[in-house]
């Protein structure tokens, strides 16, 4: 469960080893060692490609304001956890200072495998000042409302179609739609979808979700 493993990391590492004996091992070694390298460098190539593949499979008119390159672009936030990277984009600063007074952002950065529904700056502004300030003012009720954008694993845009997940505040998130039009929660609309980070896949939504 998420709650268990919010702020554990994992790494494996699989490791083969082959021998032989006799005149066959000198004829074998170099093929070996040259098959072993080349290999390395295929997987090594495969997982540049693969990242790069995924880091570009976002969509929705919203992606046009995602800086082209840099640390805040789509690829530079492949490289980061969730809250770094969302603090390099500048459609998500209200977001951040959000995540930052609820003390949230190491909880986001080391979390494995999640997905975010992150409000831009013009899904806070459509909060009446005075009541955002109050929010961002009240800690705890601050941290009910950003956990419940949070949902466990990286949900691929074919399960937003009609999708019901439990939030990490502990209360469920429904999305529906298909292709590159989906809601959530029935009138937050996702205005660019599919976007990598280092340790989850985010959706950027034009309304803050607020827990029943």
């Amino acid at each position: 469960m998420i709650r268990k493993s919010i702020l554990a990391g994992t790494a494996a590492f699989l490791a083969l080893g082959l021998s032989a004996c006799g005149s066959m091992a000198e004829e074998t070694e170099p093929t070996e060692g040259a098959a072993s390298e080349e290999a390395t460098d295929q997987g090594m190539d495969d997982g540049g490609a693969e990242m790069t593949e995924t880091a570009g499979e976002n969509f929705g008119p919203g992606c046009a304001s995602v800086p082209e390159d840099g640390s805040g672009s789509f690829e530079g936030m492949a490289q980061d956890p969730v809250a770094t990277a969302a603090s390099n984009n500048p459609l998500l600063s209200t977001l951040v200072t959000a995540v930052t007074e609820a003390d949230l952002g190491d909880t986001l950065n080391s979390a494995e495998d999640i997905t975010v529904f992150a409000p831009t700056n013009d899904a806070f502004a459509k909060i009446p000042e005075e009541d955002l300030e109050a929010l961002l003012a009240d800690k705890e009720q601050l941290t009910e409302v950003l956990t419940y954008h949070v949902v466990e694993g990286r949900q691929a845009p074919d399960a937003l179609e009609d999708g019901t997940f439990a939030s990490l505040q502990g209360g469920d998130v429904t999305t529906e739609g298909a292709g590159e039009e989906f809601t959530v929660n029935g009138d937050s609309e996702v205005v660019c979808g599919n976007v990598q980070t280092a340790n989850a896949t985010v959706y950027i939504v034009d309304t803050v979700l607020m827990p029943q």
